[in-house]
């Protein structure tokens, strides 16, 4: 292609050459002789040009491609940096030369000392900017760096609200110390009322759960990627803890963390943002899909004559058909169909053949 191209141009410049060849011929030696022997000699000329430019187009263009290749395999081995550097290096050197050229022009050899003087810029300015690359781009990164940190510093952190099922549920620990979830958490106080008041009651139960879920938010607020802030905001006209918090995400505009069903769909019909930790968990949880086979364990009846269930290690409910009659063994089941319920995902299978 490279040698198409030249010869192109050649013969292009040869038949050019040729016009002027039969031009200048007829003003000095047919002047005085029938047109059509100037016709012909203008055309024999360009013949003979472009015929000219062909040959001497293929010898430029084979040496122009062997040029090309040999720069092509010689780039290779250096760096795109170097590349890039030695071009803004060469470009800084021509700013520099360009001031003192202009006074140099004036005179009429100063062209000669202007071209040296750019050619000498542009090499020093190579030479510089190659060599001292990383000194140049470790510049360029400290700026982005420090302009990154001071971006972090004024990007508001992100901030939800905390229901009482979520705290005492306990995974928003982990999720926490997994770094997955970073910003603020607001726990309003009548939540912190709520807690304090199950973890004093009289049924051990309950009590448990209302004491690990002030210990829960005991160790969020030890951790460092969290921020747990107490909201003193309450509504004393609204009777149930659920409707205060809608009421306090709506004001504040912002989300609410939690596990019960309830609130959710309360939440939602009302405009605001739910984030259910058991639609998290169900979301990572890993997917089974119908016509694979499983291994478990029954553990009970199911629901249907002759059904047995049991659970893979993530939780997820497996009901087998036919399975009641082997309660207690580990089975090889294959999946059937899947169902995503409110509660979570339902795995219907059938006992493996053979």
């Amino acid at each position: 292609m490279v040698v198409l191209v030249v010869r192109l141009i050649f013969m292009f410049v040869g038949g050019i050459g040729g016009y002027e060849l039969g031009k200048l011929l007829e003003r000095q030696y047919l002047s005085e002789l029938d047109p059509t022997y100037y016709l012909i000699g203008l055309i024999v000329s360009i013949i003979v040009c472009v015929g000219l430019g062909f040959v001497i187009g293929g010898a430029a263009g084979r040496y122009l491609a062997r040029l090309l290749n040999r720069f092509e395999v010689a780039i290779q081995d250096v760096p795109g940096t170097d590349i890039l550097m030695g071009a803004v290096g060469i470009i800084a050197g021509f700013l520099i030369a360009f001031l003192p050229s202009v006074i140099l022009f004036r005179s009429y050899p100063g062209w000669v000392f202007a071209l040296i003087l750019y050619a000498f810029c542009g090499v020093i300015g190579y030479i510089i900017a190659v060599q001292k690359k990383e000194d140049i781009l470790s510049l360029f990164r400290g700026s982005r760096q420090a302009q990154a940190g001071a971006d972090t510093v004024e990007r508001p952190r992100p901030a939800l609200i905390l229901d009482t099922s979520v705290i005492i549920d306990g995974r928003i620990t982990d999720i926490c110390r997994s770094g997955f979830l970073e910003g603020e958490l607001v726990a309003p106080r009548f939540v912190l009322e709520e807690l304090q008041s199950i973890a004093d009651s009289e049924e051990p139960l309950k009590r448990n759960r209302g004491r690990r879920g002030l210990d829960v938010l005991n160790a969020m607020q030890r951790q460092d990627r969290v921020e747990v802030r107490i909201e003193e905001r309450d509504f004393p006209d609204l009777s149930s803890v659920d409707t205060k918090l809608v009421a306090l995400a709506k004001e504040l505009g912002l989300p609410v963390m939690t596990t019960d069903f309830n609130l959710n769909k309360i939440a939602e019909l009302q405009g605001v943002r739910v984030l259910n930790i058991n639609e998290l968990a169900n979301s990572l949880k890993p997917v089974v899909l119908p016509g694979e086979s499983v291994s478990l364990t029954l553990i009970k009846e199911g629901k249907e004559q002759g059904q047995g269930v049991g659970y893979l290690e993530d939780g997820t409910m497996v009901v087998v058909e036919r399975g009641k009659r082997l309660i207690g063994r580990k089975v090889d089941v294959v999946v059937t169909s899947i169902l995503q319920t409110p509660a979570g995902r339902m795995i219907f299978s059938s006992l493996k053949e053979g």
